[in-house]
Parts: structure tokens; C-alpha cells; sequence
């Protein structure tokens, strides 16, 4: 059998297609791996870039939702503010209305340990009086006391009436007219806590009308009834001077 010849020529012609296959082989593979490199970069940059745009966006909202929220909180300050004043206005309204329906309506107090009802108009009718004892208009004082006794004689303010209009008429000089007013308040109410004073303006009503005897009996009682009390001292005072 023939054995097949090859000759220089041919094997090395077959050598120089085969470098070459591997350099074409080589060079493509080398083209595509760098093709890959830089899409893989480009779509990192791009990711990068979409994330950067992402976070900004995110951070923009956080920041307004921030915003909306303080606006929020600003806002329900404000409605509790206007809450509150619209109650307390509405405390004050109520409590002027009270005030107002309490003026047309009798009430129940306790004036310097006597409780008893009073009437609308009452209290002022007193304040008023009183209120023209202490400017020195005696006259009017005593005229208002008196009217205050007759039209209110149920009154938890009559014995400070029946007092200061007694006071009344004695700075007037009426004695007679004051021992009168102070002798009944004495009787209806002697465990007031003005009695032992009403008692030193009544010894000097006596006094002043010319009874010392009586006057010395007022006062002797004050100091024994009463002896840790300024009526006391004024009542010893005034007793010693009579003779």
C-alpha cells in the first residue's frame, strides 16, 4: 500500500492557516470579553446613576413629607389653641349667664354665721347703705338701713343692718332711736359675733342720753361677757370714765 506524501510546501501552508484560525479565535474572544467590560461599566454608571436619581428623590420626599408634617402639627396647635379659648370662652359666657340668671333668682347664704335666703336686689340694697355709712353720709345710711330692716326682716344680712344702722343713728345723735336698734338686735340675735361692739355703742348711746347707770351696766356686762375682746378693753375704758 502507498503511504500518502506531503511535502514541505503543503505542511507548512497547513501550519499557517491553523496560526491564523488561532489568532482570529484569539482576537475575537479578546473583542468580546472587552465588549462585556464596558457594557458591564455602562450599566453599572447607569445603575449608579439611577440609584444617585432614586435617593434624591426619596430624600425630596422625606424632606416635604417633613414639611407636610410640621404644617401639621403647626395646624393642629392652632385648632387646639382655638379649642381652648373657644372653651373658656364659653366657661366665661356660662358663668356671666349664671351670674345674670343669679341676680333674678333668691339664693341661699351664710353672711357672718346666719344662713338664710337671699333676695334679687337684696345684697345691693345692703352694699348701697353700707356703702354711704362709710363716705359719712350718716342720713342716707340710716334711712337705707332702716328700709333694708323693714322690707328684708328675714334677711342672713339684717343684724349687720340693725348694726351699722344703729351706728347710724347714733353718729346722727339719734341715742334714743340707737338704743332702740341696738336693744332689738341684742334680743334676736345675741350670739352675733358683732353683739359685744353693738353692746359698747349701745352703753355710749345710753351714756350720751344721760342713763349712766344703764351705761355702766352695759359696759360692766361687755367686760364680763366678753373679756377677751377690743369691745372689752373699750368698755373698761369708758366705764372708768364715768362718775
Amino acid at each position: 500500500m502507498k503511504k500518502p506524501s506531503f511535502s514541505f510546501k503543503q505542511t507548512l501552508s497547513g501550519a499557517f492557516c491553523l496560526s491564523a484560525t488561532v489568532i482570529f479565535l484569539t482576537a475575537s474572544s479578546n473583542a468580546w470579553a472587552l465588549f462585556s467590560d464596558d457594557e458591564a461599566r455602562k450599566a453599572i454608571l447607569d445603575l449608579r446613576k439611577s440609584l444617585a436619581t432614586t435617593q434624591m428623590e426619596l430624600q425630596n420626599q422625606i424632606e416635604k413629607l417633613k414639611t407636610d408634617n410640621a404644617e401639621l402639627r403647626g395646624k393642629i396647635e392652632e385648632l387646639e389653641k382655638q379649642g381652648e379659648d373657644i372653651s373658656s370662652s364659653q366657661k366665661t359666657y356660662y358663668q356671666d349667664l349664671d351670674n345674670r340668671l343669679g341676680n333674678f333668682e333668691p339664693k341661699t347664704e351664710t353672711v357672718e354665721g346666719i344662713t338664710g335666703t337671699v333676695q334679687p336686689g337684696e345684697k345691693k340694697a345692703y352694699d348701697d347703705a353700707l356703702k354711704a355709712f362709710q363716705a359719712g353720709n350718716l342720713k342716707k345710711a340710716d334711712e337705707a338701713f332702716t328700709a333694708f330692716a323693714n322690707k328684708y326682716s328675714k334677711s342672713p344680712y339684717l343684724p349687720l343692718a340693725l348694726y351699722w344702722g344703729g351706728n347710724s343713728k347714733y353718729a346722727n345723735k339719734d341715742y334714743a332711736g340707737a338704743i332702740n336698734q341696738l336693744q332689738s338686735l341684742i334680743k334676736k340675735f345675741p350670739n352675733h359675733p358683732r353683739i359685744p361692739a353693738a353692746m359698747v355703742t349701745l352703753g355710749n348711746s345710753q351714756l350720751e342720753s344721760g342713763n349712766k347707770a344703764a351705761a355702766k351696766k352695759t359696759f360692766s356686762e361687755v367686760v364680763s361677757k366678753y373679756p377677751d375682746t377690743d369691745a372689752a378693753k373699750d368698755a373698761k375704758q369708758l366705764w372708768a370714765t364715768i362718775k
